[in-house]
């Protein structure tokens, strides 16, 4: 995800043809995550075992990462050249796609699920292959549109492969490795607590799980219009210009603080009717909707602060964002959720219910550093351009 701001900066600044080199450095670190992520899916069952999963659970949870992580190489590999064609503004190549990614993933999980059309019935695990198959599609699809495309034809950026430069390289690491800590610190925690929930049932994971998906897809919505200020802020910059950059990171906190209260709204007053449209289950019904409420209720420090994470990244400040998104959800945010959840210091344990406070709080508690981050660095470089 470097590739997005270190990209719309030299777009920015005219210097497209070294956006080459960018490119060709961050499949150095494409190949060095993709050794490690396929050593992790492939070796998860000691941690499965430690978290007390339930055995039929463990094992097509262990099935599913196997199967999956074959595509992972071709995943890292797409979200690269996504990001190197994003940094240039060019966003609809992405969705266009996702789309077919999509196309394909639902007749592929179909015919893998339920052995359809002479293909072995692999059930849950189906999905895995599934995915793994549509990741290297994708991938392909990117290639198709950087060979084609005429703004890339002339930059080439697939010919004449640079060797490793260490400077470059550093370069990457010092900007990428917070931007990645950040989303696994964010990512990780939602994920923590389903492996926390783990010995409570599957009426507990399933009301959890519920949320999350649902709450994931209306995510996408602030998460777009962080994944635009980036670009857009990058190319500002690239250009001096700093009030440019000051009034788009603004606009966009207007946009996605509008998005919040829509979805705010709807998932507050449709909560039980959202809950309905995943199982018929009385008991997952019960305890997803009252999850779904509080999750409506952070719907806006998440608008807030994914959206000035964002920005900050198109500011290329990756490192102070990295600290305090940490304190938030891992120091303050999750222990919340599980003193809450699963112990009596405070109340009776609260289940599911209690980490979602603790989400609340997390979240919360970024919003409001992040945004005091974003304020003083927009102000940082406005004084900055006054002194020049």
């Amino acid at each position: 995800m470097a590739t997005t701001p270190m990209v719309a900066h030299l777009v920015g600044a005219g210097e497209k043809t070294k956006t080459r080199e960018t490119l060709h450095q961050g499949s150095i670190i494409v190949a060095i995550l993709c050794v490690l992520a396929m050593y992790i899916l492939h070796n998860c069952e000691p941690i499965l075992t430690m978290m007390d999963v339930e055995p039929h659970l463990a094992a097509l949870t262990v099935d599913y990462l196997a199967a999956i992580s074959w595509g992972f190489p071709a995943l890292l590999l797409y979200q690269l050249l996504r990001s190197y064609i994003e940094g240039f503004g060019k966003t609809q190549p992405a969705m266009k796609i996702a789309l077919l990614g999509l196309a394909c993933n639902i007749p592929l999980n179909y015919m893998l699920i339920y052995g359809k059309f002479g293909l072995p019935q692999l059930g849950g695990v189906g999905c895995g292959w599934a995915t793994a198959i549509v990741m290297w599609i994708m991938f392909f699809a990117s290639i198709i549109y950087l060979l084609c495309s005429p703004t890339f034809k002339s930059l080439s950026p697939l010919k004449n492969w640079q060797l490793p430069e260490l400077n470059a390289f550093k370069q990457y690491i010092a900007l990428g490795l917070p931007i990645g800590i950040a989303l696994l610190i964010e990512v990780s925690m939602f994920s923590v607590i389903a492996l926390l929930l783990a010995d409570l049932g599957e009426v507990m994971i399933a009301s959890h799980q519920i949320t999350i998906s649902f709450t994931g897809l209306v995510f996408m919505l602030p998460l777009s219009i962080s994944l635009a200020l980036t670009i857009r802020i990058g190319h500002r910059l690239g250009k001096l210009d700093i009030q440019g950059a000051k009034q788009t990171a603004l606009l966009g906190l207007l946009i996605t603080l509008t998005l919040a209260l829509f979805s705010s709204t709807l998932m507050a007053w449709f909560a039980r009717e959202i809950a309905e449209l995943y199982t018929p289950d009385l008991r997952i019904i019960s305890i997803a909707t009252t999850l779904i409420i509080i999750a409506a209720i952070f719907q806006f420090s998440d608008a807030i602060q994914i959206t000035c994470a964002g920005a900050l990244r198109g500011y290329k400040d990756t490192q102070i964002p990295l600290i305090l998104v940490f304190i938030a959800y891992w120091i303050v945010g999750l222990p919340t959720g599980y003193i809450l959840g699963k112990t009596d210091f405070i109340t009776a344990p609260m289940g599911p219910k209690g980490f979602w406070i603790g989400l609340l709080i997390g979240l919360t508690i970024g919003a409001i550093l992040l945004l005091s981050r974003l304020l003083w660095k927009t102000k940082q470089h406005h004084n900055a351009a006054t002194i020049t």
